[in-house]
């Protein structure tokens, strides 16, 4: 079983500097590296060149954002296994070695590590701690991260299981599995692609787990800060767009709905905080949804089958009514 590892670069230079050693460090022996680089205006394939002979240098020919980068530098890939990692994520001893025992189950299409927070290293980091799930009205929250509510880690997620997503920080794919279902919808750019990725697989039976045999830390908002307006645009509309694309039909309408409206009192909220344009990327995402409404559903699967996909009917109303703010606080069904 072949791995490769690739890591999605655009201006990164200083990134690569410095986690890109540990990669190196860890990988070189078990897969074959790659850089894929969304045509950067810095130094940064310069600095491959000079110092990482070894590492195998994709070169996009424009910023394709996250979505359609990768699937532009896999595209051309042989390897059996695909391992998308983030220019800002140190890796550790052994991360790969759980890839060849799970992926011998011909079911799991994707699998994530423990992701912990580089700068605070007892914590899980917020980009998919230690695996994703979300709930009936298509919010995402993880296994030690609810909505900005952070576990320290304590052992409490050691183990391996199945769960509903992976994150895109550190992705561990079957490239078979990958294509199968169509690879990333470039239509989303960044953010939120590995949910629908994810979901995707689910519609088609496949398997989605966490191992905790498998550690690695991640920085966090390398490319786009997490207060970034542009990234409340993108979460927020292509949040919307994993509800359309892969939600059974019965009560789909019914549910994008009420996510409308909850959008609408984040806008508010943000309004409330000063936050102006965080509450026009709101707004600006509801238009882009609408505006690209119909091209989107027609992306849904012919003939989904109705599939529980959800733990709890609502997130929102445990977190923000219950006070419920950490997922070991209590079991969601």
């Amino acid at each position: 079983m072949q791995i490769a590892v690739i890591i999605l670069n655009w201006n990164g230079r200083a990134l690569l500097e410095q986690f890109l050693p540990s990669v190196v460090t860890h990988s070189s022996q078990q897969a074959q590296i790659y850089v894929a680089d969304n045509a950067s205006t810095d130094d940064s394939i310069v600095f491959l060149e000079n110092h990482y002979p070894t590492v195998k240098i994709i070169k996009n020919q424009k910023n394709y954002g996250y979505a359609q980068g990768y699937n532009q530098a896999l595209s051309g890939l042989q390897e059996d296994i695909f391992v998308l990692l983030n220019s800002d994520v140190e890796v550790t001893a052994g991360w790969l070695n759980p890839i060849h025992r799970l992926f011998a189950d011909p079911k799991i299409a994707a699998v994530q590590p423990k992701i912990l927070d580089y700068n605070n290293p007892h914590y899980f980091e917020y980009a998919g701690a230690a695996g994703g799930y979300i709930d009936s009205l298509g919010y995402p929250y993880c296994r030690g991260r609810i909505f900005n509510t952070i576990e320290p880690d304590q052992g409490q997620y050691e183990g391996e299981q199945p769960i509903f997503w992976a994150s895109g920080a550190c992705l561990f794919v079957r490239r078979e599995h990958f294509w199968q279902v169509g690879g990333f919808d470039s239509d989303y750019f960044a953010h939120q692609e590995e949910i629908d990725l994810c979901w995707r697989f689910f519609n088609h039976q496949l398997e989605v787990w966490y191992t905790s045999q498998s550690v690695v830390y991640h920085v966090g908002g390398g490319t786009l800060q997490m207060e970034s307006p542009r990234k409340t645009f993108l979460n927020f509309r292509n949040s919307l767009y994993n509800l359309l694309k892969n939600a059974p039909r019965k009560a789909l309408f019914i549910r994008l709905f009420i996510r409308l409206c909850l959008d609408g009192v984040a806008a508010i909220r943000f309004l409330g905080m000063l936050k102006f344009r965080h509450f026009g990327a709101i707004i600006h995402s509801h238009l882009s949804f609408y505006q690209h409404f119909v091209s989107m559903y027609k992306k849904r699967r012919k003939g989904l089958p109705w599939k529980k996909f959800y733990q709890t009917f609502s997130v929102v109303y445990q977190y923000f009514i219950l006070k419920k703010t950490k997922y070991s606080s209590y079991y969601i069904k």
